[in-house]
């Protein structure tokens, strides 16, 4: 079963190795896509990045981190009270992959796979 049209569904990465990852789909997906996911644009329920592919996902996404233009810190220094309150700025690609990320660098050192569901309604 795929998420289509499902864009706000939360999903939830396990591993072994790490605490649990949860995210919207619609924002997993391209970090997914730069892991090395052949999706294009949906989210499949349920997957699993392999600790045989933990090397080349890690290296598609830190790859596409460095690709991202988005500037994650102002340069100015303004302490205006002008300023955009952080929770109506967009969130970066950098930003929004890390918390994978980790996961899957600690996933490869302890040799663990990398599985996504839904979240379980609360």
């Amino acid at each position: 079963m795929c998420l289509m049209g499902e864009t706000d569904m939360l999903v939830v990465f396990h591993s072994k190795a790490a605490a649990e990852v949860l995210m919207f789909s619609k924002h997993a997906l391209p970090i997914l896509k730069a892991a090395g996911k052949p999706y294009t644009d949906t989210l499949p329920e349920r997957g699993v990045i392999t600790r045989d592919q933990l090397d080349a996902a890690i290296k598609g996404i830190e790859q596409a981190i460095s690709m991202d233009t988005e500037s994650e810190f102002s340069d100015d220094n303004d302490d205006s009270d002008s300023k955009a309150h952080p929770i109506t700025q967009a969130v970066s690609f950098r930003r929004r992959a890390f918390p994978l990320l980790a996961m899957l660098r600690l996933s490869r050192e302890q040799d663990a796979d990398v599985i996504w569901e839904p979240a379980p309604t609360w």
